[in-house]
């Protein structure tokens, strides 16, 4: 269990992560379906991402989203993960979020972070040192805008703006709406790598830590170390409960399929890609457990060890509980979504995760104290 006593919820992320040569309204329809069928199945929540400028990664307004699938969902949370704060005008943040919380009846999750694409921060003329400190100029707006009433006025370093004079109380012209769930929906910030700057914000504001499926093992526990250390100085209690933890899996009825899988469909893709991302930009040091290790061992046969687990039931169970002994106990274990490049192998994995390993890792964490 985790350490309220309640059991490790299940949740899905997609970036989403489609091929070039898929119909982009077969890639949402797919999306889509998966959203329904993990209500089906009794999974908690649902994430997407937000990405302006990649063809592999297609949704770009999750919030839009959001608002097709809840019309065919009643129970299961939904949230962007994360809302690209430093892309927006915060106000406008604020007001479309509040809206969407109420269009939810209170299902909204939320997870706020900039944009990691470097070509959206040039198409938007922006920045890229700057995001964290956009993101947080941008936060401390929208939870003022949503705790306080006009007049408003905001003169910060990226966002200056007033609403003062066309404040009406007879006609009520002038307010910014507040979201349905008081004071918010539950918010949280994404991690990723190590000392994560985003995961000290989280602690200070007493946010949620969401640990990105990238990360590795002992990275993990350094996210939750970073965390729980930047809100204890806050004078906040950090919760593992509330901690999200994404991992790449995928389940097969026998490990052999599952990793024979996973080298050529869309997760090995997915990796791959990534890995290329990555070697253009920031380098591999972000997937790597030993930062001493050179980029050619940072590979496939690495991921298989570490941040993908492939196989059957019983096998992913072993890595899962080994996962949980080096980082500590989750309260939310998040599967990553892929492309469906091969529907029938995704569905079986998506029925085994939900009806098979959920309740074998609960059951096998049960009255355990791991930490």
């Amino acid at each position: 269990m985790t350490t309220n006593g309640q059991p490790i919820k299940s949740g899905i992320f997609i970036m989403p992560f489609h091929p070039l040569n898929k119909p982009l309204a077969q890639c949402y329809d797919e999306d889509i379906e998966l959203a329904i069928r993990a209500e089906a199945l009794g999974f908690d929540e649902f994430w997407i991402g937000e990405h302006h400028t990649m063809k592999y990664e297609t949704v770009v307004v999750p919030e839009v989203f959001i608002g097709r699938v809840l019309g065919e969902t009643e129970r299961i949370r939904l949230g962007p993960a994360p809302i690209c704060v430093n892309l927006h005008h915060p106000a406008y943040v604020a007001t479309r979020l509040a809206f969407l919380d109420h269009l939810s009846k209170g299902r909204l999750n939320l997870c706020f972070g900039p944009s990691g694409v470097i070509s959206d921060y040039e198409l938007y003329g922006l920045e890229p040192k700057q995001g964290g400190a956009m993101t947080v100029e941008a936060i401390d707006v929208i939870l003022k805008l949503w705790s306080s009433d006009p007049p408003y006025e905001h003169n910060g370093q990226f966002w200056q703006f007033a609403l003062k004079e066309h404040v009406n109380e007879e006609s009520q012209i002038g307010f910014i709406h507040k979201p349905l769930q008081q004071p918010h929906p539950p918010i949280l910030m994404p991690g990723i790598s190590r000392n994560s700057y985003s995961l000290q914000v989280a602690g200070k504001y007493g946010f949620a830590p969401f640990s990105a499926a990238l990360a590795a093992g002992n990275v993990l526990a350094d996210n939750w170390e970073t965390y729980a250390r930047s809100a204890l100085e806050a004078g906040r209690k950090p919760d593992r409960a509330d901690w999200r933890v994404a991992r790449a899996i995928f389940l097969a009825d026998t490990t052999k399929e599952a990793v024979e899988r996973v080298r050529t469909n869309s997760v090995g893709q997915n990796f791959q890609y990534i890995a290329g991302v990555l070697d253009a930009s920031l380098g591999r040091d972000v997937l790597k457990r030993d930062l001493a290790m050179p980029n050619s061992d940072c590979d496939m046969d690495f991921w298989l060890s570490e941040q993908i687990i492939a196989g059957d039931v019983e096998y992913t169970l072993t890595r899962l509980l080994a996962l949980i002994d080096e980082c500590g106990p989750f309260g939310t274990l998040v599967l990553m979504g892929f492309d469906w490049d091969d529907k029938a192998s995704w569905l079986r994995n998506l029925e085994l995760f939900a009806t098979e390993l959920m309740p074998a890792l609960n059951k096998a964490v049960t009255g355990a104290n791991r930490g």
